[in-house]
């Protein structure tokens, strides 16, 4: 199964371009896709989801992927813990913060809760990549974010910022924990997975990796974070549990039958047999005992 995490969305979008995206994105073999939305502080403190409902195909052959929620926050000041981050969860399906300074970058990466750090690599950023911020988010499971559309709409400066920077990400995770999605906002933006594949190897992602990429790694975050919307403190929402069967009303099969009075001679039998072992003791105490009080030579 593959994923596309990022799909630009906007409320400018006009249908029918999210129409000829998703069904491109399900023609290309993407079976999941998410719809990002940018937000903007502050934000309220009751937000509301601002997607509209999902487009139904124009023709019985068309398919679309399974659509998913995605908010992006920009984040430049690292002063903020976490921007009132708990109160997107029960409005989104996937939150994601996209750092615009070195401070911010750093604070995303060592604290805030988030599962997906998501760069703008067309930007010169006035930071490097640096393992230790980049492996320590790896292992608290945070994943980054490479979108390949970005380069496909940047200028020739905009391409060589991005082939830097993503190549300094890839360095400095080692290519663990990268994410490939496409920032798409049109179906020109597009491309298919072998693609996609290809381009990041060049910049020094092996094949393995990028299939991870697309398959694997967005699979964990979209399942961690439904279990973090469905669950509490480590115990999952329980949907529905199975009654135990009955049993049968009625007269019992003659198998049935069988083997229980089986069963009972068998237990009858064990009764019977340790009744018996009782008194051949007591027996064998009374014997010794009249031979003890006879005494040697009485007669």
């Amino acid at each position: 199964m593959l994923y596309d995490l990022n799909i630009a969305w906007s409320p400018s979008t006009p249908a029918s371009t999210l129409l000829a995206t998703l069904a491109q994105a399900s023609a290309l073999g993407y079976d999941t896709v998410a719809l990002n939305h940018t937000l903007t502080l502050p934000f309220p403190a009751a937000p509301t989801s601002p997607f509209p409902p999902v487009p139904r195909p124009s023709s019985p052959s068309q398919k679309l992927p399974v659509v998913l929620r995605r908010a992006t926050l920009p984040l430049a000041d690292p002063a903020a813990s976490n921007y009132r981050l708990p109160s997107l969860l029960p409005v989104y399906d996937i939150l994601a913060i996209r750092p615009l300074t070195r401070d911010a970058f750093q604070n995303a990466c060592l604290t805030l809760d988030v599962p997906i750090i998501s760069i703008d690599l067309t930007q010169q950023l006035g930071y490097y990549f640096r393992p230790k911020p980049c492996m320590a988010a790896v292992l608290r499971g945070v994943r980054f974010e490479v979108c390949y559309a970005q380069a496909l709409r940047a200028d020739h400066r905009g391409r060589a910022n991005f082939i830097a920077n993503a190549s300094g990400l890839v360095r400095a995770t080692r290519g663990r924990g990268i994410i490939l999605s496409s920032e798409a906002g049109t179906p020109l933006d597009l491309r298919g997975p072998a693609d996609v594949i290809n381009l990041l190897s060049v910049w020094g992602l092996g094949n393995d990796k990028g299939m991870d990429g697309l398959r694997s790694i967005p699979r964990s975050v979209v399942v961690n974070e439904g279990i973090k919307r469905n669950g509490f403190r480590g115990v999952v929402e329980v949907v529905e549990v199975a009654k135990k069967p009955e049993p049968p009303v009625g007269p019992k099969a003659p198998e049935d039958s069988a083997a229980s009075n089986r069963q009972k001679r068998k237990n009858a039998g064990q009764d019977e047999s340790g009744q018996l072992s009782k008194r051949q003791l007591k027996k064998m105490k009374l014997a010794a005992r009249t031979a003890n009080a006879g005494g040697p030579g009485k007669t």
